[in-house]
């Protein structure tokens, strides 16, 4: 049955699986130039590691990328969707390989104890001075992208094909895929076939991929409640319409939708990460702002959420006596994505591809987690490109089996004392993904 949503290049490649899947024939090549080209890899990691920038403003970061992308012979564009970079290598005809690496880091305190540990402060977008550090590993993205276009460079003649390799701002408010897109990712560069990426994730050791087919990474929505009551003194509650005492029965009454309201095993996350509200401990103040995450696999089901958020905050409102003119209001920020859900036939494919490459041992399936990604916003638009993502495990191996003997877990993605192993880490990367290009792009 003709796939739906893949181009006639798209069905050649897939159909071509099972020959170059097999026999990874050039592997010892692959292996022998990324063992040629780890010293650099890593001192641009350490580099990347030591010099974290946050969102829209990963111009240091953009600048080396592009310096890099064009040393292998790619021809570069820059401050695509604000800080983004585009690479494009023509070698021939064949379908077209987007491959994604994200470049933004995160206002936390780094707390690993490496020599090589950030201590950038830098302001927001907003003017806040906060302390920034790489711990999502987007710097061994960064990192692993470089190493696949050294590899695949000096493989010219072993592929053929068009490679679109972008280094994406901004990931972790979820804007740099949308700016990208909008600034004409697929219309001013070659649209691409597949849309690829990987993410170093702590839950697996170093080295090794976990890979799996439809939702991947769930869907999240930010959502904003704006909690209004009626001020007044604090002496006299009795006089206003406290927002305070409301906001805290509806942070604890919204813990009741996945355990009352969702269907017993669906997965749906509620989070209340923020509660802003209050100027002085004798004032009842006029509102109080609480800040949600969202997160499922299922629309329907992210709908139901939101549904009840909305109703349980109004009901609360209504049963503490809020004028009508004042009930909560809600909003959906931007910062929201989709479900990240892998294409399976081309997952299929390259699970094949990382097992025939890496051994049983060194690629496995693996579960879909709550985390959410602006990778997935390159396989919904119109032209519904096929995009798949896996992980690349960055724990130390005896780390991970302590934890698992223990049941202390390992510092996860986004923690202080997140902190990737860099060889095992980068050579599974760029191994993977110059294993999973080589295949689509095959001769």
């Amino acid at each position: 049955m003709r796939h739906p949503f893949l181009r006639p290049a798209a069905l050649f490649s897939l159909f071509t699986a099972s020959l170059t899947a097999a026999v990874p024939e050039l592997q010892p090549a692959v292996d022998a130039k990324v063992d040629a080209e780890y010293a650099s890899l890593e001192a641009i990691y350490k580099d990347l590691h030591q010099h974290p920038e946050l969102q829209f403003m990963e111009v240091r970061t953009a600048g080396i990328l592009a310096q890099e992308l064009r040393a292998a012979g790619f021809e570069v564009t820059e401050k695509v969707g604000i800080t983004g970079v585009v690479g494009v290598l023509k070698n021939g005809p064949g379908p077209v390989v987007l491959v994604r690496a994200d470049m933004d880091a995160l206002p936390i305190k780094e707390a690993t104890g490496l020599p090589y540990a950030s201590t950038v402060v830098g302001k927001d977008l907003a003017g806040k001075e906060l302390p920034i550090m790489h711990a999502c590993a987007h710097d061994a993205h960064v990192t692993g992208l470089i190493g696949t276009a050294r590899v695949l460079a000096a493989m010219k003649d072993r592929w053929s094909g068009t490679l679109v390799f972008i280094g994406q701002p901004a990931e972790e408010i979820v804007g740099g895929a949308r700016a990208m897109l909008a600034d004409g990712l697929y219309t001013r560069f070659p649209k691409p076939d597949y849309a690829l990426a990987l993410h170093v994730w702590a839950g697996l050791p170093a080295g090794v991929v976990g890979y799996g087919e439809g939702p991947f990474l769930a869907s999240s929505n930010s959502v904003d409640i704006l909690v209004r009551g009626v001020s007044g003194h604090g002496s006299a509650p009795h006089t206003a319409k406290d927002p305070v005492l409301l906001a805290s029965e509806i942070v604890v009454a919204l813990q009741s939708i996945v355990s009352r309201e969702l269907k017993p095993g669906t997965v749906g996350v509620v989070t209340v990460g923020a509660i802003h509200g209050g100027t002085k401990r004798n004032i009842i103040p006029e509102e109080v702002k609480l800040e949600l995450t969202l997160r499922s696999f299922d629309d329907t089901v992210m709908e139901q959420m939101v549904a009840s958020v909305r109703r349980i905050s109004s009901g609360l409102a209504i049963a503490a006596g809020v004028p009508a003119d004042r009930l909560p209001v809600i909003t959906i920020q931007p910062e929201s994505v989709p479900v990240t859900s892998n294409d399976a036939a081309l997952t299929r494919r390259l699970s094949g591809v990382f097992t025939a490459w890496l051994g049983a041992g060194g690629a496995q399936p693996f579960p879909a987690v709550t985390a959410a990604e602006d990778f997935s916003l390159y396989g919904k638009t119109l032209e519904k490109i096929p995009t798949t993502m896996w992980f690349v495990g960055g724990t130390a191996p005896a780390r991970f089996e302590e934890s698992r003997l223990t049941g202390v877990p390992v510092p996860s993605n986004h923690n202080f004392a997140f902190a990737p192993v860099p060889e095992p880490t980068l050579k599974a990367a760029v191994t993977s993904m110059s294993a999973a290009v080589l295949d689509l792009l095959a001769k």
